[in-house]
């Protein structure tokens, strides 16, 4: 096994969205560079240096399993997806108990202005289990986030609806480390159909 296989760190990807203000479109299966944008998004973990990849699914999860070239990842299927995306995370960080993943780092799908420079600079930033670390855009906190082991039965007890680990963060404020990106990546999510300007 290489250094990179037994990485402690495991990419873990939330792309279950049903794309509501889009329309119904699922996120995971909107367009970019030619592909559905959940595998430019997994490949974008991957390229960082997450040898593990995760990809919770949710809305048109068959259709993404069909249309999407996932390769290894792991696909976990969030049947309660549009409960919002705490149930995503939890999804996710259940599925990553009983591997070898010491900490999770977690993107979103729908925000392709974040690319693989901006996550290595997170993954470099996890030390143990206890590591919580954060992209931060001129100094306001985003995404991706990386969330240590010890840190997971906490987060999984708080994110509930879309707020996912934001009152676990706020909670421990003064452990976050942040990574600053702003000069390597844009933070704008996909949500409306005005923002679908920001695929290629």
């Amino acid at each position: 096994m290489t250094e990179k296989e037994a990485s402690p760190v495991a990419g873990l990807l939330l792309a279950a969205g049903g794309g509501r203000r889009l329309g119904g479109r699922p996120k995971a299966l909107l367009r970019h560079r030619g592909r559905p944008l959940v595998e430019y998004a997994a490949w974008v973990l991957r390229a960082a240096g997450c040898a593990r990849v995760h990809v919770v699914l949710g809305a048109g999860a068959d259709a993404v399993r069909e249309q999407a070239e996932l390769g290894t990842c792991v696909l976990v299927e969030n049947p309660d997806w549009a409960d919002g995306m705490g149930s995503s995370l939890r999804a996710g960080l259940d599925s990553l108990a009983g591997t070898q993943a010491r900490a999770a780092l977690v993107s979103l799908v729908d925000q392709p202005g974040i690319g693989p420079e901006a996550v290595a600079r997170v993954l470099a930033a996890y030390e143990d289990e206890t590591s919580l670390a954060s992209a931060a855009y001129a100094g306001v906190r985003g995404h991706p986030v990386l969330f240590g082991a010890a840190h997971w039965t906490g987060i999984a007890a708080s994110a509930t609806g879309d707020r996912g680990a934001r009152a676990y963060l706020k909670q421990h404020e003064e452990a976050v480390r942040l990574v600053e990106c702003g000069d390597v990546a844009q933070p704008y999510d996909i949500d409306t159909v005005a923002d679908l300007a920001h695929l290629e």
